[in-house]
């Protein structure tokens, strides 16, 4: 393999990392709020509704920490191009080479 393909290899492993993160964290956010539901429901008086703000409360705010999560993993590389971090780099490189001479 040349230096290349490994650089591209590397990239694509640092890729599924993080796709990988993201579904992990997904499945931990699906089990403790299912967690949380039964705990809730068990612990709901005759009559009572389950529709309460308390019990949505975590499964609200940790949904805008998986969105923005997803966001990161999935949006921003569509937005940003496959060879963003390529293109600035070498940006950044060509500025501070002008700088110098």
């Amino acid at each position: 393999m040349n230096a290349q393909e490994e650089i591209k290899y590397q990239e694509a492993l640092k890729r599924v990392k993080k796709i990988k993160g993201f579904y992990s964290h997904l499945l931990v956010y699906i089990v403790v709020n299912i967690m949380i539901i039964v705990v809730n429901i068990q612990n709901l008086s005759p009559g009572e509704s389950y529709f309460q703000y308390k019990n949505f409360f975590t499964a609200f705010f940790w949904g805008i920490g998986l969105v923005a999560h997803g966001f990161s993993v999935f949006v921003l590389q569509w937005f940003l191009g496959s060879n963003w971090e390529e293109r600035k780099i070498r940006e950044l490189m060509e500025k501070d080479k002008k700088k110098w001479e």
